[in-house]
């Protein structure tokens, strides 16, 4: 899992098999290589990489368009590099026009994701479950989406269409918006923080047969939580769990800080010791390949 010598890998035809499986693919959340390599080694076949978490772990602030794609590419690439799973990464809107999707198409795919997710809000964007967003035309997204798939140089790149018009203009627009992003290529429909059990179960209803779907299992998010076994009767090919693993190690940082604040001593229980750590993170893979090419 993720070493230094690795084989070759063909994770984008990997991604498509697994999205054609009977059940939903799972991809927690990841925010850096290591978070990464943490949902690797505990048996997930995919991760997907949190625009959420990369805005909070690199600068600290909130997802509301504030990183460049440069930034984005820049952490896709290290997190594609420490893992021999698929990884499925946020591009936003595609920083620009159908011209700049064209480029950041071409960037994500030398960064070596397997998929990518734009959405159609305009920039700057904010998280799917925030307020105040707001989007750009229909056609203009389908233009994007044709961009994106004439920018491609590998067919098997997995591209994601969401829409975030079901908090804006309504479930209705949502599916008619859905509809249009297929027809203009889109691999997988993302229609993003519906509200209500009966509007997930109509998404799911109206757009089975048009292409394959994303639930986002927003932790905490405005999308009422369905358990995978009622999300695999669905029908969704995909579900993302984005910001789990950032909420769980920000409780335990802030744990771990309390007991140091208060008792001058950080609370140690249940973390793994420094050895431990240097063997998750590969040492002793590191010290053989030292003694191989001394």
């Amino acid at each position: 899992m993720g070493d230094l010598l690795g084989g070759a890998r063909a994770p984008r035809a990997r991604l498509r098999e697994l999205l054609a499986g009977p059940a939903p693919l799972v991809a927690p959340g990841a925010y850096d290589a290591l978070s990464a390599r943490l949902v690797e080694q505990a048996g997930f076949d995919a991760v997907y990489m949190t625009g959420f978490g990369t805005t909070a772990s690199l600068i600290g602030r909130p997802d509301v368009g504030l990183l460049s794609g440069a930034e984005m590419v820049d952490n896709a690439r290290r997190i594609a590099a420490a893992v021999d799973v698929p990884v499925i990464a946020d591009a936003d809107t595609g920083y620009g026009n159908a011209l700049n999707v064209v480029r950041t198409v071409q960037l994500y795919e030398q960064a070596g994701v397997a998929g990518i997710q734009l959405e159609d809000q305009v920039m700057p964007k904010k998280c799917g479950h925030m307020s105040g967003k707001a989007l750009i035309g229909t056609d203009e997204m389908a233009g994007k989406v044709r961009a994106a798939v004439a920018a491609r140089r590998d067919p098997d790149l997995v591209l994601i269409a969401r829409t975030d018009a079901v908090a804006v203009s309504g479930v209705d627009d949502a599916l008619a918006r859905a509809r249009a992003y297929a027809d203009a290529g889109a691999d997988l429909l993302f229609v993003e923080a519906p509200t209500t059990e009966a509007d997930i179960e109509r998404v799911a209803r109206e757009l089975a047969g048009v292409a394959p779907l994303v639930f986002n299992w927003a932790e905490g998010g405005r999308t009422p939580p369905l358990s995978l076994q009622r999300m695999t009767e669905l029908g969704f090919a995909l579900v993302i769990y984005p910001i789990g693993t950032l909420l769980a190690a920000t409780a335990g940082i802030r744990a771990l800080l309390d007991g140091l604040r208060t008792e001058g001593v950080p609370p140690l229980d249940g973390l793994p010791t420094f050895g431990q750590f240097t063997d998750l993170v590969g040492l002793p893979e590191v010290t053989d390949l030292e003694q191989r090419f001394r």
